[in-house]
């Protein structure tokens, strides 16, 4: 075996053809995971809360879990972009599915055996299927043209809706399942994600040949060469600026959607709402975050990154009004409320993500992707940390409407950043 055929290379470049079937299997290959890895995603939105408030005995706690998972997957994305940058995204994706799946099982361990530290240690690498999940989306925009990006996004964002839907609404029987077998009910859910996320790393191990991003390095490593011969190996160049603009955008939506949707479920439970409306309501959630994608991926092709954000940001605003003004029995306000702060995130990801991907090259992207993806984990686990202590000191409605103008913020930033500097969107300035 070559060291071509380890990573998943070809022996020669592709030309135009053949590069647009490889990024169509490469498509493939990221929704099947995809679809597995939201099934794995919904687990710990849906009854992490729960489960720390039952075995911790504290509301003010019930935002730990979040806090955990996402801190995890903050070093998660880290290390998927370095291992991404030097042997792929087949392997850097792969193993964070992996880490994800053997989390999930010492969640199930940590509740048979009532053991907080353990539960601890789980979610923290229960986690690293949620970054993992994240990253997927930058596989579908290595071989990708410029005006098509946002649609690569979206395509894989939106096959983790299939997963990731189904997942809270199988709260009840997996909980049932768990009983029967002797396991706490809220522990069942996590059950669905160690087969999920390790079945999504199999696929990604298996299935991603050639690897995308290797191909994508090697092509313009190619094409450089081709053009100036002659010219010595110089540094990695630094992202652009919209690099920057985007990762605000990513981290500001995350904070204002994590801090909400977390204390949702411990708001309806007060409310004497049952397990089964709780799922309803996430699953809609989930919904509004990854079904809007095609749209969204084309709207952000056509309209460009920036008037996106900005949708994103006065989304949010509405779903945080929505939430904190819904009576606490009316199910159908907070189903709105939840599916709005869904549509919000998923604008803000997917205008952020292609404003990213413009402003590197595969010579930085994987490292660059992946420490923004650290930001936007650090950010959950600050929104999730902050939910439970926020919601504890005064109220689900304060909450809601705090986190909502929070989101705002991006819409300042993203018009300084725009008559400061003129951002490139799909190979046009939007100045």
């Amino acid at each position: 075996m070559t060291a071509r055929d380890a990573v998943g290379l070809p022996e020669h470049l592709p030309d135009e053809a053949e590069r647009a079937r490889v990024q169509k299997r490469t498509l493939t290959v990221v929704v099947a995971s995809q679809v597995l890895g939201g099934a794995g995603l919904a687990a710990g939105i849906t009854v992490g809360a729960l489960l720390a408030e039952d075995m911790l005995g504290s509301e003010g706690l019930a935002g730990v879990p979040i806090a955990l998972f996402t801190l995890g997957s903050a070093l998660a994305a880290f290390l998927i972009g370095r291992f991404s940058h030097r042997w792929g995204r087949r392997v850097g994706l792969g193993v964070g599915f992996a880490a994800g799946g053997l989390g999930a099982i010492g969640v199930v361990l940590a509740a048979i055996a009532d053991n907080v530290p353990l539960l601890f240690i789980a979610l923290f690498a229960y986690g690293a299927g949620s970054a993992t999940n994240l990253q997927a989306r930058y596989a579908g925009t290595d071989l990708a043209e410029r005006g098509k990006r946002g649609n690569a996004i979206s395509i894989a964002l939106v096959s983790t809706t299939l997963g990731a839907v189904a997942g809270p609404n199988l709260v009840e029987p997996l909980g049932e399942l768990a009983t029967a077998l002797g396991i706490p009910a809220l522990a069942g859910p996590f059950l669905l994600a160690a087969a999920a996320y390790l079945a999504a790393g199999a696929v990604l191990l298996l299935m991603l040949r050639p690897d995308p991003y290797l191909l994508a390095r090697s092509i313009t490593a190619a094409e450089e060469a081709s053009l100036d011969p002659g010219r010595p190996v110089v540094a990695v160049p630094r992202p652009g600026v919209g690099a920057y603009v985007g990762a605000t955008v990513m981290v500001l939506t995350q904070v204002a959607m994590v801090a909400i949707m977390t204390m949702t479920p411990v708001h309806m439970r007060a409310h004497h709402h049952e397990l089964g409306a709780v799922g309803l309501v996430i699953g809609l959630h989930i919904a509004g975050m990854y079904l809007p994608s095609l749209v969204t991926g084309m709207l952000v092709d056509r309209l460009g990154r920036t008037p996106m954000a900005i949708a994103s940001g006065i989304t949010l605003l509405a779903a945080g009004i929505v939430a904190a003004f819904a009576p606490g029995d009316s199910l159908g306000m907070l189903v709105l409320a939840l599916v709005l702060l869904g549509v919000g995130w998923n604008f803000g990801l997917i205008s952020g993500t292609a404003l990213v991907v413009d402003a590197t090259v595969p010579q930085n992207r994987p490292r660059t992707q992946g420490t923004i993806d650290v930001l936007i984990a650090l950010a959950g686990a600050g929104g999730g940390v902050m939910s439970g202590m926020v919601m504890s000191a005064t109220s689900f409605q304060t909450l809601s409407v705090g986190f909502g103008l929070l989101a705002l913020l991006l819409v300042p930033v993203l018009v300084w950043a725009r008559a400061r500097t003129p951002l490139t969107e799909g190979g046009a300035s939007v100045a």
